[in-house]
């Protein structure tokens, strides 16, 4: 087992419209998060948000002192919250003593306090991928699984607009309480492509995707930056972005594809959203 860990810093606007593709790439995108065996993470100044990928094959993985160290504390969420999905084969999570059986696209969410965490594949064969968030908190709440059934159902847009998709939102105040955490799936239907389409903008909270599923001879457009000088990213299956809170939020693919989104910042509320005209963006 290996645990690798890198950090991002935060960027002004005015530099990310100075950088070109691969300086873009080097400090917004992460190219690599799951390799078997192996932890990877990113410590990142935007909200304090961890972004982790997990993937155990014959042995379990433990959360160890490095990533507590990275963050300051004793252990990773002494004064953290967590909250996972899982995109690849049925796994396991043993937090605390407690283990917690999960099966492809079911969520986990784990509070304030936890200290020992340990993650398992069912069978090596067809391991596990563990796809994690991890934001500041200020109080501990329950720690509970949610399976894409406890999660709220969103049918979005149209094929008119070749947005047709459905949203499943796993950690948000109307699911479980947390302290800042949100965390949810979308999965564009056959035929749709657009994310969200017009753009928006929330300068109070960040957010990050994790794009999979999409197919090995496509990508997806990842736009990025102010409305009126934006710029692209090319994202490959299993690929995560940041996205800081200056940046419109929109992408497009050359097929279906899904994403987990995550945020965190001032406040929960998800509709907090402030849309740019489409005649805006530059």
């Amino acid at each position: 087992m290996s645990t690798t860990i890198e950090t991002r810093h935060a960027v002004h606007y005015s530099q990310s419209e100075a950088m070109n593709g691969a300086q873009l790439r080097e400090n917004f995108m992460v190219e690599t998060l799951f390799a078997p065996g192996d932890i990877y993470a990113v410590y990142t100044h935007y909200d304090r948000m961890l972004l982790l990928g997990i993937m155990p094959t014959a042995a379990p993985l433990s959360i160890g002192a490095d990533l507590a160290k990275t963050v300051g504390t004793d252990f990773l969420l002494e004064r953290r919250e967590l909250g996972l999905i899982n995109i690849g084969g049925k796994g396991r999570v043993v937090a605390d003593g407690t283990a917690y059986e999960l099966d492809q696209q079911d969520g986990l969410y784990l509070g304030m306090g936890v200290r020992d965490i340990t993650f398992e594949s069912i069978d090596p064969n067809q391991p596990a991928k563990f796809y994690i968030n991890s934001v500041p908190a200020h109080s501990s709440f329950p720690s509970r699984p949610i399976t894409k059934a406890d999660a709220i159902e969103n049918n979005l847009g149209d094929q008119a607009n070749c947005n047709k998709r459905k949203l499943y939102q796993y950690i948000h105040p109307k699911v479980l309480p947390t302290c800042q955490l949100l965390m949810g799936l979308t999965r564009l239907e056959t035929g749709s492509v657009w994310n969200t389409m017009p753009a928006h903008l929330h300068d109070r909270r960040m957010e990050a995707y994790l794009y999979f599923e999409i197919p090995e001879n496509a990508f997806v457009v990842h736009l990025m930056g102010r409305p009126q000088a934006t710029g692209h990213l090319i994202m490959r299956s299993e690929q995560a972005v940041l996205s800081p809170p200056w940046s419109i939020h929109c992408g497009s693919g050359t097929s279906a594809y899904a994403f987990i989104w995550s945020m965190a910042g001032d406040n929960q509320s998800f509709t907090d959203m402030d849309f740019v005209p489409m005649t805006d963006l530059k």
